[in-house]
């Protein structure tokens, strides 16, 4: 039995493990239940790499710093200042090879370069699960966008709006890299607590069941993304405080030109926090090995027969499946959501730095609110990741709602002043732990050791509806004679109550992890018949295949 195979005892005994993830854990048969076989942690434990206190904190202060401020929040709002300065009274500019209003541009930015985006994943993603080497990507993305945050400090007035939409772009790009490469490590840093290995010991000298391994697996991988987002709503109003009187020192509410330099001071002053909080976790994080090229392969052609296998299997992960329908429509809901009563809220408030950094500590401070609240409540009642999903996906419902009103009636419906500040609080409380409670589903439904592949597919997946609602959003605005850019929101309400009544009715978790037991068993045995391919013994590993394919077909 390899060691991958062999439990906590095993990889102690034999510290150069094979896979740290456990991807080639066996599924014991049901068929073979005896008294005398002891059960296996479907997690490997290797004592290098058990987390310390510090790299799990580390893992936090990264995205303290990488907290949106910079080429999420503040550069969307730079480039669209600069779109709207440039357009003049008639609001309209020549893009692509037509005159487009400002709107239409962002959104159209936004598709464009969500579209790279899922070639970027499709790539990357695929071999990122391989080797020790993926700590790499999220460092190169990060200093890609540090460059990024700095470089908006030369691009603060009206006519140099053509190099803002590449700033824009790219910095959209940067900042998914590296949030999706950030948060794909959480599974595999939470299954490497000394809490998990307790619970693992426990499982295999029959202490506990498996209902109760997998729940303290699932508590575990909660607390990791919820106190990372809280940690992060924490420090980015400290931040923020900050900045406030560096806002007050540049008087940003002169002139025009003090208020586009003030944009452009604090994006590359929140870039400043992004480095320095960052690079704890470059140096502190255990370079955890993935799995190991099958034979026959190097690290460029397993890419395509990684792509394959995932094309060819992943139609066995039937729950994975509904929930990639479900995530697609509701990221496409949401990420276009986001983008429009943004772009309303920058025309009602004039861009105002001061008025806009405002507003957005008013809502990390209720999404501080809202995901301590949510984890609280989860832990007290011991409520499941799915219980807390579909609260936030109503949440998702009633704003898009309040959005679809405002399509008939000027008096409410993202049109006034008060309604974002509304907005900012009822997003914290209530839809922001989506961003945390979205990834922790992923990783309910990913098998254990797929997670950068099955992140960046999930990435992919978001992008391409990020990249689709935009551009129907766009369009929607476009065809309309009024130019009412409100329209989109009856689009969004029917998206997001589709993708409700999907993820909530038809979704089972229970279901999903014996898919995913199942999944592992056919890598394993794939991996068995190339190895025995590249060394000649194709009839041993042929008949094994069939042993797999019998205990597949019994436990089915």
């Amino acid at each position: 039995m390899s060691v991958a195979n062999a439990g906590i005892a095993a990889s102690s005994a034999y510290p150069e493990a094979e896979d740290s993830k456990n991807t080639n854990a066996e599924v014991v048969d049901p068929a073979n239940t005896a008294e005398d076989v002891r059960p296996v942690a479907p997690d490997q434990f290797d004592p290098r790499y058990q987390a310390s206190k510090w790299e799990i904190w580390s893992y936090y202060l990264y995205y303290v710093g990488n907290n949106g401020l910079t080429l999420f929040n503040f550069g969307p709002t730079a480039f669209q200042n600069l779109l709207y300065e440039a357009g003049g009274d008639s609001g309209l500019l020549s893009f692509f090879g037509r005159t487009r209003t400002i709107n239409s541009i962002v959104l159209l930015c936004n598709g464009i370069s969500f579209a790279i985006q899922v070639v970027l994943f499709l790539l990357l993603g695929s071999l990122a699960d391989y080797g020790s080497w993926r700590p790499w990507i999220l460092i190169f993305w990060s200093v890609v966008a540090f460059a990024l945050g700095f470089g908006w400090l030369g691009v603060h007035t009206a006519d140099k709006w053509h190099a803002g939409v590449g700033l824009y772009m790219i910095g959209l790009i940067a900042y998914q890299m590296c949030i999706t490469f950030w948060t794909a490590a959480f599974p595999g840093l939470a299954r490497n607590t000394s809490e998990m290995r307790h619970k693992a010991e426990e499982y295999e000298n029959g202490e506990i069941d498996r209902d109760e391994y997998d729940y303290n697996d699932m508590m575990q991988r909660n607390r990791i993304s919820n106190v990372a987002f809280i940690a992060q709503s924490a420090g980015e109003i400290f931040i923020l405080a900050i900045l406030v009187g560096i806002l007050f020192a540049l008087d940003v509410n002169a002139s025009q030109a003090n208020n586009d330099w003030g944009l452009s001071v604090l994006i590359a002053y929140c870039t400043a926090w992004w480095i320095v909080l960052a690079i704890p976790w470059f140096v502190l994080e255990k370079r955890r090995p993935g799995q190991k090229i099958p034979p026959g392969l190097n690290i460029i052609t397993v890419l395509p027969w990684t792509l394959w296998r995932a094309i060819v299997q992943i139609w066995e992960l039937k729950q994975t499946l509904l929930f990639l329908v479900g995530y697609f429509l509701l990221g496409d809901s949401l990420n276009t959501t986001v983008t429009v009563i943004a772009t309303l809220q920058n025309s009602v408030v004039s861009y105002n730095t001061l008025t806009l950094t405002y507003l957005l500590i008013v809502g990390i401070a209720a999404q501080l609110v809202g995901i301590f609240g949510f984890w609280t409540i989860q832990k007290r009642f011991k409520l499941s990741t799915k219980v807390m999903f579909n609260a936030v996906m109503i949440g998702i419902l009633v704003l898009d709602g309040w959005g679809m009103i405002g399509i008939w009636t000027q008096s409410f419906g993202f049109h006034h002043e008060w309604e974002f500040w509304l907005y900012q609080v009822f997003y914290g409380l209530f839809v922001c732990p989506w961003y945390s409670y979205s990834q922790i589903m992923i990783s309910e439904v990913t098998p254990r050791g797929k997670e950068f592949l099955f992140f960046s597919l999930f990435s992919i997946m978001g992008k391409t509806s990020a990249f689709i609602g935009p551009i129907v959003s766009s369009a929607i605005i476009d065809a309309s004679s009024t130019g009412n850019n409100s329209l989109p929101f009856y689009f969004l309400f029917g998206l997001t109550l589709l993708s409700l009544l999907l993820l909530a009715f038809f979704v089972d978790l229970k279901k999903s992890r014996r898919e995913q037991a199942a999944f592992l068993e056919r890598e394993a045995s794939a991996k068995k018949r190339r190895a025995s391919i590249v060394s000649g013994d194709f009839d041993v590993s042929s008949q094994e295949e069939k042993i797999d394919g019998s205990r597949r077909k019994t436990k089915l």
